[in-house]
């Protein structure tokens, strides 16, 4: 069965959570499979992955990349990408592949 899941980028600069992008896919398979073909599309998907906005705290400024893990981390990271999924129109709790992008250099293997 198909299954719609997401290449996620969370783009860093000085420490900060500056940005997000996405790009989703349709494909079937194991959630192994899945999650290798989202890893080999990391570097090529960055480019063309539709761009979001980042979190603020209360004053408007970016949250560190140190609190936004720890969110990520306490299983709030559904909350904080709730526009990407409402965005591609995911089903609840659907498979992601999150890649940081520390100022400009993707993160992957």
């Amino acid at each position: 069965m198909k299954e719609t899941i997401l290449n996620i980028y969370v783009e860093i600069e000085n420490k900060d959570v500056v940005g997000f992008k996405a790009i989703s896919y349709e494909v079937e398979g194991s959630d192994a499979d899945k999650i290798n073909f989202l890893k080999r599309q990391a570097k090529s998907d960055y480019m063309r992955a539709v761009r979001f906005e980042a979190p603020v705290n209360e004053k408007g400024e970016f949250i560190s990349y140190r609190k936004f893990s720890r969110l990520e981390s306490k299983g709030y990271h559904y909350k904080l990408y709730e526009e990407i999924f409402d965005y591609f129109e995911t089903p609840d709790n659907p498979l992601i592949c999150v890649t940081p992008v520390l100022d400009g250099k993707i993160l992957a293997d």
